[in-house]
């Protein structure tokens, strides 16, 4: 133990100390503006909710989605079905094979009249009247076919189709359930969420698009702050608040209506910040360290809240104990 003591001296005599110190990263401490932010809470909205509707009447024979399932447009999100087009589509086939069989006779019948009259056994006018039944039976065949074509078509649009990407808010009918022609199905919030402001008024006149906003680290379960830039001031104060859309990156994650606490800037004023790792915490008191001269001291300070900006994450303002010149070396 003597030994390591005198080691230490000896360091100490040669200022070897003195060296690891000056190399040790320092900060000029000065004032600087920042943005006066503000604490509102702001609710998680899509821009628009659109509903999913049947384009037929009929009995809902298939679900295929949940509250909160995403999908995309055009998916099938469910089949209505209705008896009276099964049975009309029967019944045309039936109809369809019938006049098949007629315009396959008169098409027999053309023929045989045709051999007929080249050798003179009939006359010419009954070629005539066999090619205008046979016409009859082919425009018949063509019109039915046609007609089945028409139902079979009611019967795909049977299937409800989502209109846009997004996610299922809610279902508002089951399976089972009997629906008539545009009734809604389920509704869809569109991917594109954002972030509905309230904010007072009275910090109303500092906010405009294009202002960036701030979600609390807290809101996200530890997460980094989230930065976001306003997109519309709404020109209406409701109930003493300005209402106001903002966009955030990976909003699409939480529950849309979610409220989240956001700081946005009600003007600038300025403050000593610093990052956070300048700061150390002893029997709970704040301390940095400020190199006088050749010596470094420990300072007690008051921490304030914390600042962070897109250049400096783990901003935190100091309100006393620091002036503006002081040299801060990290621990």
């Amino acid at each position: 133990m003597a030994r390591y003591l005198g080691l230490l001296a000896a360091l100490a005599a040669t200022g070897l100390f003195a060296t690891a110190a000056t190399a040790a990263e320092t900060l000029v401490v000065a004032r600087q503006s920042i943005a006066d932010e503000k604490a509102v809470f702001a609710t998680v909205e899509s821009t628009s909710v659109v509903p999913a509707r049947g384009r037929i009447g009929g009995t809902v024979a298939q679900l295929k989605v949940r509250e909160g399932d995403r999908v995309a447009a055009g998916q099938a999100i469910a089949a209505i079905g209705d008896e009276k087009l099964v049975l009309q589509m029967k019944s045309l086939d039936a109809q369809i094979e019938a006049l098949q069989a007629q315009a396959n006779q008169a098409q027999l019948d053309f023929t045989r009249t045709e051999g007929l009259v080249e050798r003179g056994i009939l006359p010419r006018i009954k070629l005539d009247e066999q090619r205008t039944a046979l016409n009859v039976a082919e425009n018949g065949l063509r019109a039915k076919t046609a007609e089945r074509a028409v139902i079979n078509e009611q019967l795909n649009q049977g299937q409800v189709l989502a209109p846009a990407d997004g996610r299922v808010l809610k279902r508002l009918i089951t399976v089972g359930s009997v629906v008539l022609a545009g009734d809604p199905i389920v509704t869809v919030a569109q991917q594109n969420f954002k972030l509905r402001l309230r904010v007072p008024e009275r910090h109303a006149r500092f906010l405009k698009a294009g202002d960036k906003v701030r979600v609390d680290g807290a809101e996200l379960a530890g997460e980094a702050s989230k930065w976001g830039v306003v997109d519309l001031v709404y020109p209406q104060i409701e109930e003493g608040r300005v209402i106001a859309d903002a966009t955030v990156d990976g909003l699409g994650e939480y529950f849309v209506g979610d409220r989240l606490r956001v700081w946005v800037a009600a003007g600038t004023r300025t403050a000593f910040v610093i990052p956070a790792g300048y700061v150390t915490t002893r029997f709970g008191i704040d301390y940095v360290r400020i190199r006088k001269g050749d010596e470094t001291i420990d300072v007690p300070v008051q921490r304030g809240r914390d600042v962070p900006t897109p250049s400096l994450p783990d901003g935190l303002e100091i309100l006393s104990g620091i002036q503006a010149g002081d040299q801060l070396v990290r621990p």
